[in-house]
């Protein structure tokens, strides 16, 4: 599994020119599923990416997690998307290969359970839709954007 995550001030996502979700501040999340990623994995990243202190205290030092975004209890959102395009091989040629990525089914299927998982455990939580066309649009906090990788071994801690 793959994970790039962008800090926001706010964001959200549209398919046909609809908006489909929103948040305010908090994390943008484009996820890749890759061929032979688990449910372990997604969990593992989901445990990695809830904690991860890249929120800033009063002293201006990333201290503070998107479920505890001010040292107060504020749990920031969620913007879950799906990006298979992160599996990009760009190592030969042109034009990238994605033999890496997760075949579709495969794909949807971790890309609902992480989205599943999520809402189970963070009280705000939005969505893309898989496999549409969409536009994003973020104002990116910092910038701050950040790569999460799970692989079959145990790279992420819970």
């Amino acid at each position: 599994m793959i994970a790039l995550l962008q800090r926001v001030q706010l964001a959200r996502v549209e398919v046909a020119g609809e908006i489909v979700g929103q948040i305010g501040a908090g994390l943008v999340v484009l996820l890749c599923a890759e061929v032979g990623d688990t449910t372990d994995q997604v969990d593992r990243l989901l445990a990695k990416l809830l904690k991860l202190r890249i929120f800033s205290d009063a002293a201006g030092k990333m201290n503070h997690s998107v479920q505890n975004m001010d040292g107060a209890g504020t749990a920031g959102g969620l913007l879950v998307v799906s990006q298979f395009t992160l599996a990009a091989d760009t190592s030969a040629g042109n034009r990238p290969s994605f033999t890496h990525a997760a075949p579709p089914a495969l794909g949807r299927a971790l890309y609902d359970y992480f989205v599943a998982q999520a809402k189970a455990c963070h009280p705000v939580v939005q969505t893309g839709v898989f496999a549409a066309d969409m536009q994003v649009h973020l104002i990116n906090d910092g910038p701050v954007t950040l790569s999460l990788r799970c692989a079959p071994e145990p790279v992420c801690a819970r």
